[in-house]
């Protein structure tokens, strides 16, 4: 019996099981396991709708047993602490489980840069936790601003900085403005729309890269227009309690920082043999497949490729690494010749808010209103299941007729002055 492991339950993963199964589904010489510390896929493009309450949290997230209905793949909820590659072992838990073949989606953690004071007093957004605290938190924010007399401690709990221009950053941003200007400058009678502001510090010289010069200007300007302020080529060299200094010489008052600027690989990825680039990536050649160990493939956020030096760490690479990496087991064990991995971008979608996105697909630029409907098709499309397609199609037709839902579900714990601590 042979076993192969695979480790994540992201878009990477659960692709290359899936692909595992319509390979070896009627092979019962062959077991495939699947492990990961969560039990469900989330949907993270839709991530910053969450902290706008424009979607809910339960209908991004697509429980791993659902997806596997009757495929034969098995599944374990359980975390992979170390990889003992030389004697192809899985380290979790509860012990030790033996491979024939590993394959790694283990995704990325928050890089913080060692920026003073970052990892302890913002807010990191990469989890559906995450998403859910920083809703609450905006919410709880409103209502203590709503009846607060003093004008400076109410413009800080009304700033909001995030840090990062990434496609991340800009979405949750936009996001978040439609909720603060659409919903909070209305229903809460103390609170004035010219107070809240939004911030976005972005460390290069542009927002967006990636997307093409073009629409990245296009997508400041819309900004721009839309009230909020973006500060590129400004670094973030500090971050406090309440506040954030920026190039080493001036401070922000503000009660919520939030950090969407960078990505590291896992823990469990920077403890593996051979080389790793900058962000602690595992170098792989052209196949996916680890240094000194052709049994392990990588893929996914935790995979520098050799042919993929410029792939963005988005969901579609994942899906087509983890689709290589499963056939080129086959292939392994079969003797055959390795199908190799190139990167050919399929183009950008960046949501800037309700009815505006802007999009860059083979060539094609396209910004306003029609290009934000292709982005909620094209998103809805690839939404796991019929089941998530309508909840979330229903969220958005919802939102369209409706007020947000403000309503503030887990009772945080509230800091000295006014806002809520992290858990």
């Amino acid at each position: 019996m042979k076993r192969i492991v695979v480790v994540g339950a992201g878009f990477g993963g659960l692709q290359a099981v899936t692909q595992l199964d319509s390979m070896f589904r009627h092979d019962r010489d062959v077991e495939i396991l699947l492990l990961s510390d969560q039990n469900y896929l989330l949907f993270t493009p839709l991530l910053p709708q969450i902290a706008s309450s424009y979607t809910d949290p339960r209908h991004i997230v697509q429980a791993v047993r659902e997806i596997r209905s009757k495929k034969k793949f098995r599944f374990r909820r359980e975390a992979v602490r170390a990889v003992d590659a030389p004697n192809r072992r899985a380290i979790v838990d509860s012990g030790a489980i033996d491979y024939d073949a590993l394959i790694l989606a283990s995704g990325s953690r928050t890089d913080f840069f060692n920026t003073p004071g970052a990892r302890e007093n913002c807010w990191d957004y990469k989890s559906l936790q995450q998403a859910v605290e920083l809703r609450e938190r905006i919410i709880d924010l409103c209502e203590h601003a709503d009846h607060t007399a003093d004008a400076e401690p109410r413009r800080s709990m009304l700033t909001f900085v995030v840090v990062g221009g990434g496609y991340t950053g800009i979405e949750l941003v936009t996001e978040m403005r439609d909720f603060l200007f659409g919903y909070a400058a209305k229903k809460y009678r103390g609170i004035n729309a010219v107070e809240i502001r939004l911030i976005v510090l972005e460390a290069a010289p542009n927002v967006l890269g990636g997307i093409g010069p073009k629409l990245a200007a296009h997508a400041r300007k819309r900004l721009d227009v839309s009230g909020i302020e973006v500060r590129t080529s400004t670094r973030v060299t500090r971050v406090l309690e309440g506040s954030v200094e920026v190039n080493g010489n001036e401070i922000l008052a503000a009660d919520t920082i939030i950090w969407t600027a960078g990505v590291r690989a896992s823990e469990l990825i920077e403890s593996l043999p051979g080389p790793h680039d900058r962000i602690g990536r595992a170098v792989v050649n052209a196949h996916l497949q680890l240094d000194g160990h052709p049994e392990i493939f990588v893929i996914g956020d935790s995979a520098a490729a050799v042919n993929a030096q410029g792939a963005p760490r988005v969901a579609p690479v994942a899906i087509e690494q983890g689709n290589i990496a499963a056939r080129n087991i086959g292939h392994l064990w079969r003797g055959e010749l390795l199908e190799t991995y190139e990167y050919a971008s399929k183009g950008m979608l960046v949501s800037l808010g309700m009815n505006y996105a802007v999009v860059n697909i083979a060539g094609i630029q396209v910004s306003g209103y029609f290009a934000w409907l292709f982005w909620n098709a094209v998103h809805l499309y690839k939404l796991v299941g019929l089941k998530k397609q309508v909840q979330v199609a229903g969220d958005w037709m919802l939102g369209l007729i409706f007020p947000r839902d403000a309503a503030i579900v887990r009772q945080p714990r509230r800091c000295k002055l006014c806002g809520v601590e992290k858990v």
